[in-house]
């Protein structure tokens, strides 16, 4: 890309949850814009102080301002799920902001609403704006190019592999079971990450369902029936990993038919101004671990059992190398793409492709039915979702194929193999 002229002021905009790397942006596009010539200011949390004009909330940025802070967690310009593309006169608000402020040039870092609140800025300020936009999320949910993450969910899944350990660890040292629910409504990256690297005795994700009614019943019988397959070894332990967008694919109606009026059990169960269920309120691993315990009464197995939610602890921890090196490639790159003739043309979500710089147009990635990017699903026919079921503890067909296995399996609940069989054979069809 060539190199345009130089000079002007350069605002920086975070918005959407926190994810590791977020300073690393900052600060790399901080120094890179200074070296360029340029003024830059950050805007305190997000689009909101921009939509009220309050100027007091933005601030000068020099290199010794955030050059301390590249490898450290959190945000240092704050953030906000303010929206401003919602409503024209919140956009209108925000471009009088900048134009009172003599931005030439943004860097909004956030996820899909903040990637399309930049576009608009870019389009409603006819050219005067240059905006490119860091990808971020530790559900790596974006469709940036293939093997490519979003910056923050390296850092999330080692973070999270740690903590899944160490639950395993005291899993086998006090014979229980711990639940985790990962964080990753849109797609299950993260579960999948955390729970293959961790070594978890079962990981579900949505993707797997896809196509697929899924049924409340249906996700705890595949826990239970690891939990039968490994007592059946002699091992009364085990960690599951689910993904919270289980949630979502089971469904208000799903809920509603496996629960009933048993559901305000699980939360604070609001509904929005539609009448239907907020599932983000539903305390979903409680509800998970209930009824795997109903079940195993049933079948007469008394297991302990603990639920964790995992995701608020690892979106604002430091990042590690891997992330601390990409937010500075962002950055940089974001710098350079604003700097470049390119950027008179079209705004952009920034990318990497063979170590290269890859500015991805807005128009590209975001559907302007949905005014969202596409979601990056868990590819479950490629071999690396294969390897990841393989060396869970699952039931398999094998298991109801082997005369021998199939009596081991059943006389663990104390039921004819024909009667497992009925029982739970319908999980591997």
């Amino acid at each position: 890309m060539a190199d345009s002229a130089s000079g002007g002021k350069l605002a920086i905009v975070v918005g959407g949850g926190p994810a590791p790397g977020i300073n690393g942006v900052i600060s790399s596009v901080t120094i890179e814009a200074v070296n360029q010539g340029l003024e830059v200011v950050g805007v305190r949390d997000g689009f909101k102080n921009l939509v009220a004009g309050d100027l007091t909330k933005v601030r000068h940025l020099t290199i010794p301002d955030v050059a301390p802070y590249y490898n450290r967690g959190g945000s240092m310009l704050g953030t906000s799920r303010t929206n401003p593309a919602k409503k024209d006169e919140d956009m209108a608000k925000v471009l009088a902001t900048f134009d009172k402020l003599g931005v030439k040039y943004l860097v909004t870092i956030g996820g899909d609403d903040t990637a399309f609140s930049g576009s608009q800025v870019y389009k409603r300020a006819g050219g005067k704006i240059k905006v490119a936009h860091v990808p971020k999320t530790i559900d790596n949910d974006l469709p940036l190019p293939p093997g490519i993450p979003t910056f923050g969910f390296e850092t999330a899944r080692h973070i999270g592999v740690g903590l899944a350990r160490n639950l395993y660890e005291d899993a086998r040292t006090t014979t229980r079971w711990y639940l985790i629910v990962s964080m990753g409504r849109a797609a299950g990256h993260l579960a999948l990450g955390i729970g293959k690297a961790s070594a978890a005795t079962v990981t579900i994700i949505a993707e797997e369902f896809a196509g697929k009614t899924v049924a409340l019943d249906h996700i705890c019988d595949i826990i239970v029936g690891s939990i039968v397959k490994r007592l059946a070894v002699g091992k009364g332990y085990g960690l599951a990993v689910l993904a919270e967008g289980l949630i979502e694919s089971i469904g208000e109606k799903g809920l509603i038919d496996a629960l009933g009026d048993e559901l305000d059990r699980y939360g604070n169960v609001e509904r929005d101004p539609h009448g239907h269920l907020r599932l983000g309120e539903i305390e979903f691993g409680r509800m998970i671990r209930y009824r795997i315990n109903e079940r195993l009464e049933k079948l007469g197995l008394k297991v302990t059992m603990v639920d964790k939610d995992l995701g608020y602890e690892l979106r604002c921890a430091d990042p590690i190398p891997f992330d601390a090196e990409y937010t500075r490639n962002l950055g940089y790159g974001a710098v350079k793409f604003l700097m470049s003739r390119e950027s008179d043309k079209y705004g952009a979500i920034m990318s990497y492709e063979g170590g290269s710089l890859k500015p991805l147009k807005f128009e590209d990635m975001i559907d302007p039915a949905t005014s969202r990017m596409r979601p990056r699903l868990v590819d479950v026919k490629s071999e690396l979702f294969e390897c990841a079921v393989r060396y869970m503890t699952r039931l398999e067909a094998d298991d109801f194929d082997a005369p021998e296995e199939l009596a081991k399996l059943a006389a663990v609940v104390k039921l004819t193999p024909a009667q497992f069989k009925d029982r739970f054979e319908y999980l591997v069809k």
